[in-house]
């Protein structure tokens, strides 16, 4: 089986929408879904995954699911007005942390206290029900193949919520993921299933978030989701 993760388009988070840009970039994008020609196609419930979606899928003329879990992640960390998202820490914070990095790391102190492991598994548990349903059953840090297959499904959704998805496959801490990873507007992640003996399987990433559907159409990326590259340079500190 072969899961694409699609981040939705540039967006226009006060309308949870797409800007003008988001759209072409969406445009863009559904040429190559229309090649791949996915078997199932599931969206988050926000408005700019599920505006991302209906523009790529267009030429597929095939129905979009809505799975509640696949909306951006919502763990936060700290309390009152200080409460923020926990996936946009600043690096010399979180590094501080050894234990983000393990496999328990929703056990250290950033973490404890927070409804970050809980939202986790609200998410790791919608992921593995519907692999499931597509013949894999999770089994500790593998799956069992209960119906092997070389179907095609798509994930549309958000930064955030990508990294823990693969985070669960492959069984690793998300904070790196997190932090050191970026996964632009409209990229598309890539991973299938590897049975080297039967009946078990486990999750290869092919590619992480590829955009080569925006250089194909001469489209310049979106800064979404960068931070500056420099100190000094003109673009998003925070």
């Amino acid at each position: 089986m072969k899961i694409l993760i699609i981040r939705h388009g540039d967006p226009d988070y006060i309308k949870d929408s797409l800007t003008k840009k988001g759209k072409h970039e969406a445009n863009l994008l559904s040429e190559r879904i229309e090649k791949l020609n996915p078997d199932y196609i599931y969206s988050s419930p926000l408005g700019r995954a599920k505006k991302t979606a209906k523009i790529a899928t267009k030429p597929l003329k095939k129905e979009i699911t809505v799975l509640p879990w696949l909306r951006e992640f919502e763990g936060k960390v700290g309390t009152g007005i200080f409460k923020e998202i926990c996936w946009d820490r600043l690096p010399g914070c979180w590094t501080q942390h050894d234990g983000l990095y393990t496999d328990k790391w929703y056990d250290c102190a950033m973490m404890k206290g927070t409804n970050v492991r809980s939202e986790y598994e609200k998410v790791a548990k919608g992921l593995d029900e519907l692999l499931k349903s597509h013949g894999y059953e999770h089994s500790g840090k593998i799956f069992k193949v209960n119906e092997p297959n070389h179907d095609t499904i798509v994930l549309f959704c958000h930064f955030g919520v990508e990294c823990v998805i693969l985070s669960h496959l492959i069984s690793v801490s998300p904070m790196p993921l997190w932090h050191n990873f970026a996964a632009l507007p409209t990229s598309v992640t890539t991973l299938v299933t590897e049975e080297r003996r039967k009946g078990v399987a486990a999750f290869r990433i092919l590619s992480f978030g590829d955009i080569s559907h925006l250089y194909k159409g001469n489209e310049e990326p979106s800064f979404a989701c960068r931070f500056c590259e420099c100190f000094e340079d003109d673009t998003r500190h925070d």
